[in-house]
């Protein structure tokens, strides 16, 4: 099958970690990875956002990357992307015209916008991955909201010209039926992990040490995490994601967190340890004896897999899609959002009892390997792709 993937600023090539860099990325190369072990071709579009990257490349896994030239050929922000989506669409347009993929997957709303765009006239099924959805930032955010104020609209619109949407958690689905998308048009298919780079392993944890891992930015709850530790006793917490540690001095959210922790007397056990190489993140994760991951809202959140693969228990936030892959009270506990008290509490539980520990690590990693392995989300997109192809090449398959 050939497949296109639309991912307009998330590039499967990027640095994790920096802002507009994070699971979506992941998904994407990983997604296209494993489709291409199962013998599909593959084709990832994304922005040009640098003059030095080359028009087409092949990545090591196999999948090709485009490069498409679409606004300026310099990194902008993901909420100023709209007014190239035109033109985005385009050059889709022009390229699949000679000879049309199977199915075109898009990632992210403003994808989805230029790939149905670019299909309409190819009769080529657009499969839709939202990975976040307008109406649920909007809630949560506010006025700190920085999308455009065409995204609810268009994402109304995507959902009811996509040929499907591959929602990544029942909870995604509800909020979708709530913008007047039918439920029959979404299933769901979560996010993944490498079991290969992710997986229990002997490690040689700090006592009491709580590691969490995000983009620095506020609704990542890790001004909550600080809080909490003012009553978790000689527990250290460390924070990874954002630039690279030489750079955290001049990191706005960087700062105001180490202020906060600062304020509340706990600063001398919180260390923002910056980005970290991928490869080097299972063993960041195995020096915890906790992972925590608290946002305000999620849509899937990579992370507590990624800890639970590696045999580590998770207290994670009760929304999106961690209500479905952190099974409370057999793989770590879920708590109450933005609750520093309640989370303070499941911490201190957590710390002491080692052998509850060892019981939900045990039982992170069997889940992950049952359910949520990059070749078991290719198997199940691959379902999803069928779905909607031309009755000639399901005949195939």
């Amino acid at each position: 099958m050939r497949i296109a993937m639309v991912s307009e600023h998330a590039s499967p090539l990027a640095e994790l970690g920096e802002v507009d860099a994070g699971g979506q990325n992941v998904h994407v190369a990983a997604l296209s990875e494993a489709l291409v072990a199962r013998g599909h071709e593959v084709v990832v579009y994304t922005r040009r956002d640098n003059r030095k990257l080359p028009a087409r490349m092949r990545a090591k896994a196999g999948y090709e990357v485009v490069h498409v030239p679409a606004g300026p050929a310099e990194y902008m922000p993901k909420d100023e992307l709209l007014p190239f989506m035109g033109e985005f669409a385009r050059f889709l347009a022009a390229d699949w015209c000679a000879a049309p993929p199977d199915v075109v997957h898009a990632h992210f709303w403003m994808s989805g916008f230029a790939a149905v765009m670019a299909a309409r006239d190819l009769d080529v099924p657009v499969v839709q991955t939202f990975h976040a959805l307008g109406t649920v930032k909007r809630r949560y955010q506010h006025e700190a909201d920085t999308s455009p104020p065409q995204r609810i609209p268009i994402e109304r619109i995507i959902g009811k010209k996509a040929d499907l949407i591959a929602a990544t958690c029942d909870d995604e689905v509800n909020e979708l039926v709530s913008m007047g998308i039918r439920r029959t048009r979404t299933a769901v298919v979560p996010c993944g992990v490498d079991p290969e780079l992710f997986h229990p392993a002997p490690a040689s944890p700090r006592p009491r040490r709580i590691v969490s891992v995000g983009r620095l930015v506020p609704r990542k709850g890790f001004e909550d995490l600080i809080t909490a530790l003012q009553t978790v006793p000689d527990a250290e917490l460390l924070i990874a994601g954002g630039p690279p540690t030489r750079k955290l001095r001049t990191d706005r959210e960087a700062q105001r967190l180490l202020a906060h922790a600062e304020a509340l007397g706990v600063r001398d056990r919180v260390r923002l340890v910056g980005q970290v190489a991928r490869k080097d993140m299972p063993d960041f994760l195995r020096s915890a004896d906790v992972v925590a991951c608290v946002p305000w809202y999620e849509p899937f959140g990579i992370v507590p897999l990624e800890a639970m693969a590696c045999g580590l228990p998770v207290i994670a936030s009760a929304v999106g899609g961690l209500l479905d892959t952190v099974v409370d009270g057999i793989t770590g506990k879920l708590v109450p959002p933005r609750d520093p008290k309640r989370l303070a509490k499941e911490l201190r539980a957590l710390l002491a009892d080692r052998s509850r520990r060892n019981v939900y690590g045990t039982a992170g990693a069997d889940r992950v390997s049952a359910c949520y392995t990059w070749g078991e989300v290719a198997r199940r997109t691959e379902h999803l792709y069928l779905r909607v192809a031309r009755p000639s090449l399901a005949m195939v398959r």
